[in-house]
């Protein structure tokens, strides 16, 4: 607690005392809040006043003059909600007949909460806060006069998302380029339909190293024909073809993208491989196990993934064959990241950027026992991930993006160079973390 022995006018409205006054850091921020408002606008009509001075009328009155205060009236900030009475100004001047009004541009008429605040409500909706959890929330964040969300405002909300996505999903992508695409089908509960949604979603790398949300559209049980629709749609509405697709072993998604863009290559996601792996090993053989597969995930060339590959089949092919199976399975496709820039591969090797963004949906879904219907689901997705998107930082190494556009071959992660007829490391040692 801080002790205040001097509070002026503006503080008393809050605090009365005649003598030393204990307050709360939070208390303190909300009273120095109200005094600095309360200087603000007293500036701002001051300003306005002065401008306009010299006007009068035909009996040598102002024209411009002030006209008392407005009725006090709450405005919830970051730091809480502070009571505020603007000073009024009487305007009377004609301008080109009509009658000028004096409105400020910091306390706009009938403001209630500052743009900061308006634009926190549906950000809590979307991170875990159910509608009956904001009076409480709200009230401990900014004061008990803190108004949250309605259900009825969630609805409105939510429908606007809506219409939002389906109009950013019939966006132009001419002259748009991704040179990595990530894709995934990520599933989470519907609360009124039986099945759950499959929500196909494609994340893409541009030629500046920025990632962006490129699609996210409803699929059925990630089918080929699901995201041959979705690819297809890209495809139409002028999207180039990506250098490198990352995605899981699902078959849909690789018959499907050989369709649209038989030049794109393909890497399969090694941590849904080693999941697969795992899977088909008993529990007591698996952290062995595990780390014989991340051994060969993080090798530093392909030969060398190559050996260690042969060394768990050598350990596990007689007793676990389906294992082995599973592991051998399209094994080219886990290795084209060698074919790339040593600073990608950590981003190029999994799906885990689409994997961590949708941590916040399947949290929010679960508060909620599922979203209302399909639409609705994939709206919240896609405000989700455009709320995290603006966190996003680059793809490392993103000076070699462009490169990788313009065809510059690569070898265990170094570029080839062929004029001299070697290979010339780009950049330092890579330091992979686990």
């Amino acid at each position: 607690m801080l002790k205040i022995t001097e509070l002026d006018q503006d503080a008393n409205d809050t605090v009365r005392s005649t003598g030393e006054v204990s307050v709360s850091l939070d208390e303190l921020a909300r009273l120095g809040a109200q005094r600095m408002i309360a200087a603000a606008l007293e500036v701002e009509v001051e300003t306005y006043l002065s401008l306009y001075k010299g006007d009068r009328d035909e009996r040598g009155r102002a024209l411009v003059v002030r006209n008392g205060r407005a009725r006090s009236r709450c405005v919830t900030l970051g730091s809480g909600t502070v009571k505020v009475r603007a000073p009024r100004v009487n305007d009377k001047r004609v301008v080109e007949g009509r009658r000028q009004r004096y409105v400020s541009r910091i306390l706009r008429p009938y403001l209630r909460r500052s743009a900061k605040v308006a634009e926190l409500l549906p950000v809590l909706y979307l991170h875990g806060l159910s509608t009956g959890d904001f009076s409480e929330a709200l009230g401990a964040l900014l004061g008990p006069q803190a108004a949250g969300l309605s259900p009825s405002a969630v609805s409105r909300m939510t429908a606007a998302w809506q219409t939002e996505r389906e109009e950013w999903s019939k966006r132009s992508l001419a002259g748009q380029d991704y040179v990595y695409l990530w894709v995934d089908g990520v599933h989470f509960n519907v609360r009124l339909e039986e099945d759950r949604l499959a929500a196909l979603v494609v994340i893409g790398v541009r030629p500046d190293g920025t990632k962006e949300v490129v699609a996210i559209e409803d699929g059925y049980r990630e089918s080929t024909e699901s995201w041959l629709s979705v690819l297809r749609d890209l495809k139409a509405r002028g999207m180039a073809a990506p250098v490198l697709a990352i995605g899981d072993g699902a078959l849909g998604f690789w018959k499907a993208v050989g369709e649209v863009w038989p030049e794109t290559r393909e890497q399969a996601c090694w941590v849904h491989k080693i999941a697969n792996v795992l899977d088909k090993l008993p529990r007591r053989l698996q952290p062995k196990a595990k780390r014989l597969l991340h051994e060969m995930m993080y090798a530093e060339s392909q030969t060398e993934c190559e050996a260690k590959r042969q060394r768990f089949v050598a350990l596990y092919e007689v007793q676990y064959p389906k294992a082995v199976q599973s592991l051998n399975n399209n094994w080219a496709r886990l290795l084209t990241f060698y074919e790339f820039p040593l600073m990608h591969w950590k981003h190029i090797r999994t799906t885990n950027p689409i994997e961590s963004a949708f941590a916040t949906v399947k949290l929010r879904t679960r508060v909620t026992k599922g979203a209302g219907s399909r639409q609705a689901g994939l709206a919240m997705a896609f405000k989700l991930l455009q709320n995290a998107q603006r966190r996003w930082g680059h793809v490392h190494g993103r000076e070699l993006v462009p490169l990788v556009r313009q065809g510059v071959r690569f070898k265990d992660g170094k570029q080839i160079n062929l004029c001299e007829g070697n290979i010339r490391a780009h950049h330092p040692q890579r330091k992979d973390a686990a």
